[in-house]
């Protein structure tokens, strides 16, 4: 049985964009419903630290939390995972084993890749969300169960029950409530937090002298993460361990160079995510100069010109938008649409004064 400390649950779900922000309130509001729940969201973006959080933060916390990839497995075993078997109920049952059902009692169990279940399976879960039993292989009497029942996909299982891929009676219990957890790359004013958040993880253990160069931060934030959180995380590791951020930085340019335009990028009202996509742009059309160390170069390179025009107009962009708001920071974040601390980071990096008229004027 896994248990949490408060702290843990805090720290399960990182970022204070406005999405992550909806998704902690509205776990704060089902937590103890029992009302079963759908984790939408790409590979990577956090659905199982959203499963895990719903369950350490509801009355059944002091309960089991089990896991299921239901990808992971054919058929068959799938059924004896999730409903166990009795003795004798095939050839190598040698003794009854509880499902993964079972285990869950009083507690949560987690569906994971719940649109990848055979359907030959979906009837019997139906059954379960509907009475509150089931039978193992082999059995002939009913085992009843109080689990919750909270599942994830990364498929649309609204067009998987048009292609008859998913049942459509299954599709309306399991999604009472919905949770989409969006992909990191639009929510990019959550990457300093992740940043800061993986380095007091994971410094400590693999290198506690790391220095957190801007350069680092700021191909983090012009990389399209297809990955999402996990990626992210999983590089920090590397960083950390190899200490390799050259050919890291060679390694995520090649891949933002190579990845496809995912939508046409627009300039509108000043807007820092504005400046993310051009920088994202401006990046993929980078030739890869390399900085190869015998090159000796007086001139600045055209990805450091590039860089420098970039970071120019994020600051005469935030600039304009404090002057307006009366240097209210709060209010100014809202309209750049990036959170407070991202902010605060940002007049840091680009050494923005409040003029001192201002506060002149408030005295």
């Amino acid at each position: 049985m896994e248990k949490a400390s408060f702290m843990d649950i805090m720290d399960m779900i990182v970022g204070e964009s406005e999405p992550i922000k909806r998704i902690k309130e509205l776990i704060k509001q089902i937590v103890d419903t029992d009302l079963t729940v759908v984790i939408y969201g790409e590979s990577g973006v956090g659905k199982e630290l959203v499963a895990r959080s719903l369950h350490f933060q509801s009355h059944r916390k002091d309960f089991p939390f089990v896991k299921v990839n239901c990808a992971a497995l054919p058929s068959e075993l799938l059924e004896s995972e999730l409903f166990g078997y009795e003795k004798g109920a095939f050839t190598g049952a040698d003794g009854l084993k509880p499902g993964k059902f079972e285990q869950a009692n009083d507690g949560t169990i987690f569906l994971d890749e719940i649109g990848d279940m055979p359907l030959t399976l979906q009837s019997k879960l139906l059954q379960v969300l509907q009475d509150g039993e089931f039978s193992r292989i082999g059995g002939k009497k009913d085992v009843k169960v109080n689990t919750w029942v909270v599942s994830a996909t990364n498929h649309d299982l609204e067009n998987e029950v048009k292609r008859g891929l998913f049942r459509e009676d299954l599709f309306y219990r399991l999604n009472i409530i919905k949770i989409l957890v969006p992909p990191l790359r639009d929510r990019k004013e959550d990457i300093p937090i992740l940043f800061e958040h993986f380095l007091s993880r994971y410094g400590k253990q693999f290198n506690p002298d790391f220095v957190l160069d801007k350069e680092v931060l700021d191909i983090f934030f012009s990389y399209h993460w297809p990955g999402n959180v996990r990626e992210m995380e999983n590089y920090i590791k590397r960083l950390l361990v190899l200490n390799d951020w050259e050919q890291l930085k060679e390694e995520m340019l090649d891949k933002i160079h190579a990845a496809p335009t995912r939508r046409d990028m627009a300039i509108a009202a000043p807007d820092v995510k504005a400046k993310e996509k051009i920088s994202r742009d401006v990046l993929e059309k980078l030739i890869d100069l390399g900085e190869e160390k015998e090159r000796i170069i007086s001139l600045p390179s055209l990805k450091e010109i590039k860089k420098q025009a970039l970071l120019k107009i994020e600051k005469e962009v935030i600039e304009e938008v404090l002057k307006r708001t009366n240097w209210n920071k709060k209010l100014a974040a809202r309209h750049l649409k990036i959170s407070y601390k991202a902010l605060l980071y940002k007049i840091k990096e680009a050494d923005i004064k409040k003029p001192p008229d201002l506060d002149k004027e408030r005295k």
